[in-house]
């Protein structure tokens, strides 16, 4: 991590403070200690939680499948504590009622254009206390294609911005080229066809200059980022190899083989799925014993389990390219450790 240097202009501190001022302003209305209690009426559900500034309104959006269709208005509170100190805080409770036996409803938002944008509005501000101080990169996936993928396309700035707004970049830390494309080329027609076109042209552009040898020997990682996979195993609830799968393996593999592509992370499936190095169906391990030793293949990893408003996806048999799944809900931690090592983690967000 690069560090401040201290000679640098006035205006840069005054921006720093200004930015912090806003960060904590953003985190004191946030919603925390949320918890949920019963009443006497089994079609009610009461909702408290609290905030450190009074935001004047206290509401709860609630629905089915991820769309927040009811909302509940109730009140806040003023809390002094009697301790010296008087910390103070505003206790909301906002009453649900109406509430049907056997269903399950829900209080998460999955897309930014929910509620015309303010679900995007809500989302932002929750990320603000992580993605104000470490970078925070993004992936677009099909869930972000509302309006032309208007809302993800003005909400971040990633590398060549101008260019690509966002729909794919690469950027180099350490000794990684990370590539992140969008796979929802290939779908969402209705925007152009030209934007496939203008990807692999720019991505194959991308790609022979990282592999120069002078990029290589500063940067022997190359790392891609996509939504929908070119490999995966569900076969219940989402059929991905007879919807999508073998179109993005068709548009995108031979690229990454050929440009000798180290790791390629993708989502979409609800679930974590860590593959053998792959290409065309065939496995390419670097030996028996140390299958993830100088492979000559890319390995995938779906790292899709990070918890959403949908079902699980579902397993079907284990096959001969698959080296682990689960379908636990957690996160993937990557360490680039040198030129030569790289560790992985999978951990779970409840175990």
């Amino acid at each position: 991590m690069a560090q401040l240097n201290l000679t640098m202009a006035c205006s840069v501190v005054w921006a720093i403070m200004l930015s912090v001022v806003s960060v904590k302003a953003i985190l004191e209305i946030q919603p925390e200690q949320i918890h949920i209690s019963s009443t006497n009426d089994i079609t009610e559900m009461v909702v408290t939680w609290s905030t450190f500034n009074n935001t004047n309104t206290s509401v709860v959006q609630f629905g089915f499948h991820g769309n927040l269709s009811y909302s509940a208005v109730g009140s806040s509170t003023k809390f002094v504590d009697g301790g010296p100190e008087k910390h103070t805080q505003y206790i909301h409770r906002v009453k649900m009622t109406s509430l049907k036996p056997n269903l399950t409803y829900s209080d998460f938002a999955y897309d930014f254009d929910f509620d015309n944008a303010r679900v995007g509005d809500s989302f932002m501000n929750q990320i603000e206390s992580v993605a104000a101080y470490l970078p925070y990169m993004t992936c677009p996936g099909n869930h972000e294609e509302a309006y032309n993928f208007s809302n993800y396309k003005n909400r971040f700035t990633m590398p060549n911005y101008e260019g690509t707004q966002n729909l794919w970049y690469s950027w180099n830390i350490g000794p990684a080229h990370i590539i992140s494309l969008s796979t929802e080329v290939y779908f969402f027609f209705n925007y152009g066809l030209h934007q496939i076109k203008n990807q692999l042209e720019w991505l194959i552009a991308d790609l022979e200059e990282a592999n120069s040898p002078e990029a290589r020997r500063q940067r022997p990682w190359i790392i891609t980022i996509g939504h929908r996979p070119p490999y995966c195993s569900d076969v219940v609830t989402r059929p991905c190899n007879l919807v999508y799968a073998e179109t993005v393996r068709s548009a995108l593999e031979d690229t990454l083989y050929k440009y000798g592509v180290d790791l390629s992370f993708w989502g979409h499936e609800h679930n974590y799925e860590r593959f053998w190095p792959l290409y065309n169906y065939k496995v390419h391990n670097g030996s028996l014993s140390e299958p993830y030793t100088n492979p000559t293949s890319p390995v995938h990893i779906i790292t899709g389990s990070a918890g959403c408003s949908e079902e699980h996806s579902s397993f079907g048999p284990m096959r001969y390219f698959d080296a682990f799944r689960s379908s636990d809900y957690g996160y993937t931690r990557l360490q680039i450790i040198n030129d030569t090592h790289i560790n992985m983690q999978q951990v779970s967000d409840d175990q």
